[in-house]
């Protein structure tokens, strides 16, 4: 007598990276059959357009039915519906949640609300990304801010644990709610200049130098509330208002041989008005209101200045490094306490001024 068998047939999902590609940028079925028309795609294999347009469809018809696990990629990986290679697995998720720098950078600064929603037409107009992938953007970036605003611990990884994402990818959107949940300014016309990469920069150097995660370690911080207490604190750099002399003095030592003499007389002209405002930034950040006008106040109080007067990118950072040592090397009173907060200070400076300074 035979014995029973049971036997499962089974095979593996195909995903054709090129036509995923052109599903996850928002083409139709009849624009991405017109575009590998174009490429030639038929030509080179010896597929007649039929075949490829019924290719595209019986691909577009998967990719439609695991989308809706793709708003949660552990489902994925738990589901058995679709069989999927590990690689393909991690491929498509990753490309689901790709987000373009010219459309995030339109998000930033927004409500992420139904109204909105409505409204990014406007979004897929200005930045040249068609509508459907810019709604996936925007689904993708409003679905992570719920997941992970209220989470404790890093948000990097927080991000990469819930959506299974690359790091990269996840710090993207880390900035992104940072800067919603600390409601940075990002949109005002004088900031228009700055892009995505610019305020990713400057996001990720505040995350890291002035948040409790600075000086802690551990899940119950969060890397999106700043530390109060060194803001508080950074009040006591008033102090240094007294040193003007001295510290222009240690400046204008170490740059005179590197600077032009046009340039180096424009500073000695203008060394007070870039110092008070770099000490009068810091002594306000404690108020949320100042805090959020953080790239507002950069811009318009340094940023400008300096463009008014031809600086060169150059000649920024080797302004701010030379007045971060000079600080650092003054004798003052109470001076570790004081050097450790200008240091701290200085560190997101430093890298904001760098990113917000376009020639």
């Amino acid at each position: 007598m035979l014995a029973d068998v049971d036997v499962f047939l089974t095979n593996y999902t195909i995903v054709d990276p090129e036509i995923y590609g052109l599903w996850i940028e928002g083409y139709t079925s009849t624009e991405a059959v017109c575009y590998l028309k174009q490429k030639g795609f038929g030509h080179l294999m010896g597929v007649h357009i039929d075949l490829i347009t019924s290719d595209v469809l019986d691909h577009y018809r998967t990719y439609s039915l695991i989308e809706r696990l793709l708003h949660s990629p552990i489902k994925l990986v738990e589901q058995s519906c679709f069989q999927l290679q590990p690689e393909t697995r991690d491929l498509i998720i990753e490309k689901y949640y790709s987000i373009d720098d010219a459309v995030a950078r339109e998000i930033l600064g927004k409500k992420l609300s139904s109204r909105y929603r409505k409204d990014l037409d406007e979004v897929a107009e200005k930045t040249g990304v068609k509508l459907k992938s810019v709604r996936r953007q925007f689904d993708n970036v409003k679905r992570i801010f719920k997941a992970v605003e209220e989470l404790p611990g890093n948000i990097t990884n927080n991000i990469k644990q819930l959506f299974s994402i690359s790091e990269e990818l996840a710090k993207k959107y880390a900035s992104i709610v940072f800067l919603a949940c600390l409601r940075f300014e990002t949109s005002k016309k004088k900031l228009q200049y700055l892009s995505f990469s610019d305020l990713f920069a400057c996001s990720q150097a505040v995350m890291i130098y002035w948040t409790y995660t600075y000086q802690h370690s551990g899940p119950e911080y969060y890397d999106t509330e700043m530390d109060k207490e060194f803001l508080l604190d950074l009040r006591e750099l008033r102090c240094l208002l007294d040193k003007e002399k001295e510290i222009k003095h240690l400046v204008c030592l170490r740059l005179k041989p590197i600077l032009l003499e046009r340039a180096f007389h424009e500073l000695d002209n203008n060394f007070r008005s870039y110092w008070r405002s770099l000490i009068s930034i810091a002594c306000n950040l404690h108020r949320t209101r100042e805090l959020r006008d953080l790239y507002v106040d950069l811009c318009e109080k340094l940023v400008e200045p300096w463009r008014q007067n031809a600086w060169a990118r150059e000649h920024v950072n080797k302004f701010l490094a030379a007045i971060t040592q000079s600080v650092l090397d003054l004798e003052i009173s109470r001076d570790q306490e004081t050097r450790c907060l200008w240091d701290r200070y200085m560190q997101v400076i430093s890298i904001c001024l760098d990113k917000m300074y376009h020639v």
